[in-house]
């Protein structure tokens, strides 16, 4: 096999940009809310080296005050291109040595396989698994996602916020299939990177390479408490305030907070919304982004509005996006989620 193949090389790469090792503090600051769901339960960590993962490290020294049935781990190897170390996988089941953490003479085994999530031996360990807790690679979010659902596994992980407009994740989100986590994911997350890494945002006091990725947050299909909370109107409708999109007969709100107590028709609300939808308060009716805002009734370029075309093109949007017009000037909002008010019943 060339081990420098196009392919080979294509796969190094996405393995470096995936290269982001999750911090204990972030974990324990997220896991802190999860414990009662935890109980009983078998827990695998199926993108995280046993040696290293901070995941691991969290339930295996909580092993016992979590209640948890069983940890699995298993160590994925981009195919061994670079090294001949073979994947290993860890099962653990308890303290035996008294510091809580697993010996990896006892606990640890090779893997038939490269450990990637995909593979036969991997799928075997996620079919044993009621949570998967994870941080996995960005590259195939998509994909990984879309093997827990098949497999109807309970989870928590971490991804990018731009997967909120996935077309795939924004339906789960839609039929309350998933949601956010409790970190507030305006404020990103720090990562560590390996030593190679040229661009970082500091060392930290052991020494290791941390990135910020701002762009982070923990998606779930457990229960979220704040998920249930709802929005606290204070604002009234004014059309003033409150501009029609030109392309779709909604209103448009700059902030969540903002969303008027007295108007029932469509809203436009930013992507931050749905970090504290609760879908008892509001229905989503679907995003007004291209293709998605198409499907949910965003007009399509047309002679009516041939004399904005280019203004609306000239700041990026494309047929499907919403824009507003106000006095003349064109302005194309970020990418806004639509929603209606629930009638309470």
């Amino acid at each position: 096999m060339n081990l420098f193949s196009n392919t080979n090389l294509h796969k190094a790469s996405h393995a470096k940009e995936d290269e982001f090792y999750t911090q204990l503090a972030d974990i324990e600051t997220e896991l802190k809310h999860y414990k009662n769901q935890f109980r009983g339960k078998v827990i695998l960590c199926n993108c995280d080296d046993p040696k290293e993962s901070n995941f691991v490290k969290y339930f295996s020294m909580n092993f016992e005050h979590l209640g948890i049935k069983k940890l699995i781990a298993t160590h994925y190897k981009e195919a061994n291109l670079f090294t001949h170390e073979p994947p290993y996988k860890l099962e653990y089941n308890g303290d035996k040595n008294g510091n809580r953490l697993p010996d990896p003479s006892e606990f640890m085994t090779q893997m038939i396989s490269d450990g990637d999530f995909r593979s036969q031996e991997c799928v075997k360990l996620l079919l044993e698994a009621d949570i998967v807790v994870t941080n996995p690679p960005f590259s195939a979010f998509r994909e990984y996602v879309a093997q827990l659902v098949k497999y109807d596994k309970k989870f928590l992980i971490i991804g990018n916020t731009n997967s909120l407009t996935y077309k795939e994740i924004f339906k789960l989100i839609k039929e309350d299939k998933l949601r956010t986590g409790y970190t507030n994911f305006n404020v990103g997350m720090f990562f560590i990177v390996p030593d190679d890494w040229e661009h970082f945002h500091h060392i930290d006091d052991k020494g290791k390479k941390i990135v910020r990725v701002s762009t982070s947050c923990w998606f779930t299909n457990l229960e979220v408490e704040k998920h249930s909370q709802n929005i606290t109107l204070y604002k009234k409708y004014t059309s003033k305030e409150y501009p029609k999109y030109y392309n779709l007969d909604a209103i448009n709100v700059n902030k969540y907070t903002d969303i008027p107590n007295n108007y029932d028709g469509m809203i436009g609300v930013p992507i931050t919304f749905l970090d504290k939808y609760n879908p008892e308060q509001f229905e989503i009716i679907g995003l007004g982004i291209s293709n998605s805002g198409l499907e949910i009734g965003v007009k399509p370029y047309s002679e009516e509005h041939k004399k904005y075309r280019k203004e609306v093109q000239k700041r990026g949007a494309v047929n499907g996006d919403l824009y507003l017009i106000t006095d003349g000037i064109v302005k194309v909002p970020y990418a806004r989620v639509i929603i209606k008010k629930k009638v309470i019943k």
